[in-house]
């Protein structure tokens, strides 16, 4: 075998998968991060998390079952049994379908994707999609800008999406059930699906380890 030094190719490839695999650090989330999907390209700051996604990436089983993929970056951790996460979504809407999204997964069959998606008409609108083997998608309000706040919240088997415009007054979006197996990994996703690339950053994120007392409210 080839040396290098003291180390053989096989410990040098080691190191470097060990490092590629390093888990990231946040500020505001208590737990490590770690890629599902690199991205293009990224960046971690004390107050954003920015994510670009390129081309022809997406998270969605369509119902038909023409169209399965889950080849869309994010940056995942795993949360506490209970939990509430906030953040402001915001990105330019280039391409249809160029979107940026909240992510509660527990496997490629069944997850929930939280997006903030330029819709099929150009609009730019929040989008929830639950996918229990197939996906439903739900279009829900028209938002006026490039940045939108997103809540999602679980509470043991029960998930809870909202939006907002100022990140602190919600309205809410879906209540229901989620009663998938194993962890969870929670995090946030960029897509780009008939575009070049997108670039999504996520700023005035919370997380805390609680459940919501008022699904109406959102508290």
């Amino acid at each position: 075998m080839k040396k290098f030094g003291t180390l053989s190719v096989a410990m040098l490839s080691l190191c470097f998968i060990a490092n590629a695999q390093k888990a990231l650090k946040f500020s505001k989330i208590p737990f490590p991060l770690s890629w599902e999907n690199k991205p293009l390209s990224y960046h971690i700051s004390d107050a954003a998390i920015t994510i670009e996604a390129g081309e022809k990436t997406d998270m969605f089983r369509d119902p038909n079952v023409t169209y399965n993929t889950d080849n869309a970056p994010k940056l995942f951790f795993t949360p506490d049994n209970n939990f509430i996460l906030t953040a402001c979504i915001e990105h330019h809407f280039v391409y249809k379908w160029d979107g940026g999204a909240i992510v509660l997964k527990a496997d490629n069959l069944h997850w929930i994707k939280f997006c903030f998606e330029k819709d099929y008409t150009g609009q730019h609108r929040v989008v929830s999609v639950v996918t229990n083997d197939i996906s439903d998608d739900c279009n829900s309000a028209p938002i006026n800008g490039d940045k939108v706040y997103y809540k999602i919240c679980k509470a043991d088997n029960v998930i809870t999406l909202y939006y907002g415009s100022d990140g602190k007054h919600w309205f809410l979006v879906r209540h229901l059930q989620f009663n998938a197996k194993g962890p969870l990994h929670l995090g946030f996703m960029a897509q780009s699906p008939t575009g070049k690339k997108n670039t999504v950053t996520f700023t005035d994120i919370t997380y805390s380890n609680r459940k919501i007392r008022d699904p109406y409210a959102g508290e």
